[in-house]
């Protein structure tokens, strides 16, 4: 592996990572060197997970996480302080979605949205980057934005909101971390196959509208994304600070 990319000796961690988009990530950066902390919400969910990559030889330390609340996250980052974990690279990929219309609405859902997506991004880096600065190690930052951080789409007002808010903090991010060699960027994913979108891949019109409204002419794969995610968590992307690249097969190119 080219030095550019390797990620030997660094830590990993990785929020919603015990399937989907979190998970393919996680195992993209442990196949470039990096020891994985999984975490997520579900612990069943997660043993499997780190027992997934274990069998595969991956150094992997699994911790639960509800990232819409604060006192969790704090009480991780303690409890990986004592197992003298330090944490190199963040991946910011938790996430949920609400499909209803503004107008129907109620403010516990739109709040869970924003605090799952937008809070909680702002609470794991916030933490991170505590360490990474009192260390003075430097670090890499990898928040996941949408096509919705820059194109809205009816019925998911509050994932739009929080999206485009991660965009923004990202930038925020890198304006008051770039000092300490610490680089906040994010991957903005397309339409990709995942168990999120599965109610959208299933419906036939939204499919067909997919492909036609896209260059490539197809569905994202999750595996797509994995090189994104190590060129951002590796030297390689050492002068690269406060970007959104989409991944998105071209849709936003062409509207």
């Amino acid at each position: 592996m080219h030095k550019l990319f390797d990620l030997t000796g660094k830590t990993a961690l990785i929020t919603g990572s015990a399937r989907g988009l979190g998970f393919s990530y996680a195992e993209g950066l442990a196949s470039a060197g990096a020891n994985i902390v999984l975490s997520d919400i579900n612990q069943q969910n997660l043993d499997e997970a780190t027992n997934k990559l274990r069998n595969k030889g991956y150094q992997v330390t699994g911790i639960v996480i509800d990232v819409a609340k604060e006192k969790q996250i704090i009480d991780a980052f303690d409890q990986l302080d004592n197992q003298n974990i330090h944490i190199d690279i963040v991946i910011n990929n938790a996430g949920i979605q609400h499909r209803q219309a503004m107008v129907e609405l109620e403010l516990k859902d739109w709040q869970r949205v924003v605090d799952i997506h937008l809070t909680g991004t702002f609470l794991v880096s916030r933490e991170a980057a505590k360490r990474m600065i009192a260390r003075n190690s430097g670090g890499k930052f990898i928040n996941i934005c949408s096509l919705t951080s820059e194109q809205a789409r009816p019925t998911v007002a509050p994932y739009t909101a929080a999206k485009g808010g991660i965009k923004m903090l990202t930038k925020s991010m890198a304006a008051e971390w770039g000092q300490f060699n610490i680089q906040a960027n994010a991957i903005g994913p397309g339409y990709i196959l995942t168990d999120m979108n599965e109610a959208l891949i299933k419906d036939q019109a939204f499919d067909t509208w997919v492909k036609n409204s896209n260059p490539a002419k197809r569905w994202g794969k999750t595996e797509e994304l994995i090189g994104t995610a190590i060129f951002l968590s590796a030297p390689s992307s050492n002068y690269i600070n406060g970007q959104v690249i989409y991944v998105d097969g071209g849709w936003l190119a062409v509207l």
